[in-house]
């Protein structure tokens, strides 16, 4: 099992192609883990990667969740095997689904999409990255900050030092920013991903 997803860039027509800036980050992140065949472009303003990690697949998810610039699918399943070296080249039931799934996405409230074999375990998944994308859609620049000193591992003292605002108000930056939540999201997507719940 697998999980390919299939990502496709919002108001493409008015707005400047997105995807180069995109594929550096997806494919050249430090520490990226767990992707199979790298993000490529597809078609148009389209790209596409194929993961076997949970916990990746859902951290890429929120990279693209967080620039709300981008329609997401989800496709979770079998490849046909071996995978060819170009991700554009792949096939098999997770492609199949992925592609539904973006299609769906570009008329949900959150514009991210689950499809797999098991629909209520996809349902299942699905609900908790539409609860995070309203969490982190209302997250202010004040909020990302504080999340992402968090994230490299900065304590609240030493995050109210670097900001310089009081340890209380790196705290209530944080719980206005839906950190925990975010994170308690992460985990719970990458384990039902993980247990398979929707292959």
């Amino acid at each position: 099992m697998v999980f390919v997803l299939t990502v496709d860039q919002r108001g493409s027509r008015s707005t400047s192609d997105l995807v180069p800036e995109l594929l550096t980050s997806l494919n050249h992140r430090p520490r990226r883990t767990g992707l199979l065949r790298r993000f490529e472009r597809t078609a148009g303003d389209e790209v596409q990667g194929v993961l076997d990690e949970a916990r990746a697949t859902v951290d890429v998810i929120v990279e693209l969740l967080r620039s709300d610039s981008w329609y997401v699918g989800l496709g979770i399943g079998d490849v046909t095997e071996p995978l060819p070296r170009s991700t554009r080249a792949g096939s098999g039931d997770a492609f199949v689904f992925a592609r539904e799934a973006v299609t769906r996405a570009k008329s949900s409230p959150h514009h991210v999409n689950v499809v797999g074999a098991d629909p209520h375990g996809a349902e299942q998944v699905e609900t908790v990255l539409w609860l995070m994308a309203s969490v982190l859609r209302r997250r202010s620049e004040r909020g990302w900050a504080v999340a992402d000193l968090l994230a490299e591992g900065l304590t609240r003292r030493e995050i109210g030092v670097k900001l310089g605002i009081s340890q209380s108000a790196v705290t209530q930056r944080a719980q206005a920013a839906g950190v925990v939540e975010e994170q308690r999201g992460r985990v719970l997507a990458a384990d039902l991903l993980g247990q398979g719940v929707a292959a």
